[in-house]
């Protein structure tokens, strides 16, 4: 192609900016860590070449067999992690091509939100995070591993060098900590790093983390509409819940469909939040949402698994990271550790990262699957 038509390729990828919103975030403003040069036949711009980093990812590929909610259902439409931020994804580009904001920023940040989950969904979770804080002294939380993933461990330890807008929205995506008004806190490169190094040493500092961009912050409230209606939809699929059983309350004001419940909150974000510096809703609406969290926590989320199931999980989480530790300490390199996950990796990686990080970090990785199947065959 010659030097004409790339510049008008460029022109048309970049188009839709000249009508972009006020608060949106520009191409032109973002961060890399590391600084780099395109090539004269780029033609997409910086959060799309972001979108790619994370969908041509080993990361992302896993997505594909770890569970959301539902880890021992035997039933093939249940939600998996990559139906989430599929959803997720489509959700939080609806507002935002609504807002007039950055989409391809908005996309990146959907698609590589969950990216530091563990295999067997926040149960994992819950449980890497004890032992983290027993062996290591450190919290472990999905948010903070994801931006860990892309930075330190991803390309053999490389890292995939995220602008600073995408690595802050995984990082303040969680939509566990719902809120009527999402305003978005200006950055830099250090304030963020900050933050993350905080968020290891305080828990408190999870609850506490806000979005530097408007787009973050479109996502974040994306994540909560993501999950809420369709976590029920499984539910009623497995038998564990009936619509009927949602407060009347919440059902006035955001109905008892999936499809309600998601284009309710979508248009009553866009209505409060057009052409405003911030994202918000109503006040019926955000009270609804709070319920009906509230009431998926009760009948949903604190029974998907059983107390047994729990224990059964606990022992095999620790098991396995007392197997790899030990492996590590013995250097035996016919271990998953090495063969799976060390191989390959970089010097940097290698040199900076102790032993009981190293076997945190095989384990968040894991799918379900591959986890049940290495315990299986080392126990």
């Amino acid at each position: 192609m010659d030097s004409k038509k790339l510049k008008h390729v460029r022109a048309n990828f970049l188009n839709k900016e000249s009508y972009l919103s006020l608060y949106a975030t520009k191409n032109e403003d973002a961060i890399r860590f590391q600084e780099e040069s395109f090539s004269d036949t780029e033609i997409r711009p910086q959060f799309y070449h972001d979108i790619d980093r994370i969908i041509y990812s080993l990361s992302y590929t896993r997505y594909s067999d770890k569970t959301q909610v539902f880890s021992f259902a035997s039933n093939d439409h249940i939600s998996k992690r990559m139906i989430h931020v599929q959803l997720v994804s489509k959700i939080a580009r609806t507002i935002a091509r609504a807002l007039n904001l950055n989409e391809d920023l908005t996309e990146a940040i959907a698609l590589g939100h969950d990216i530091g989950h563990t295999p067997i969904g926040h149960t994992g979770e819950h449980i890497l995070n004890e032992i983290s804080m027993r062996e290591l002294g450190e919290v472990f939380a999905h948010n903070v591993q994801g931006v860990r993933v892309y930075m330190d461990l991803e390309r053999n330890g490389k890292g995939n060098n995220l602008t600073l807008q995408v690595l802050d929205g995984i990082l303040c995506h969680n939509g566990e900590f719902v809120s009527s008004k999402y305003e978005p806190v200006a950055k830099t490169k250090e304030s963020f790093l900050k933050e993350y190094e905080q968020c290891y040493k305080d828990p408190a500092m999870l609850t506490k983390l806000r979005p530097m961009t408007l787009e973050g912050c479109v996502v974040r409230i994306s994540d909560l509409i993501g999950y809420l209606g369709r976590d029920i939809e499984d539910a009623v699929r497995l038998g564990i819940l009936k619509k009927e059983e949602i407060p009347q309350s919440i059902t006035d004001v955001l109905g008892n469909t999936n499809s309600s419940i998601v284009n309710t909150i979508i248009l009553d974000i866009i209505d409060h939040s057009l052409g405003k510096p911030y994202i918000a809703m109503s006040p019926e609406v955000f009270r609804a949402i709070v319920d009906l969290k509230k009431f998926n926590y009760q009948h949903i989320y604190d029974k998907a698994n059983t107390k047994e199931q729990i224990e059964i999980l606990t022992i095999e989480f620790n098991y396995l990271y007392k197997v790899y530790l030990n492996d590590l300490e013995t250097k035996n390199e016919s271990s998953e550790i090495y063969t799976s996950f060390l191989r390959g990796k970089d010097a940097k990686y290698l040199e900076s990262t102790s032993a009981k990080r190293m076997v945190i970090d095989f384990l968040s990785g894991m799918t379900d699957d591959y986890l049940i199947a290495c315990y299986n065959e080392r126990k």
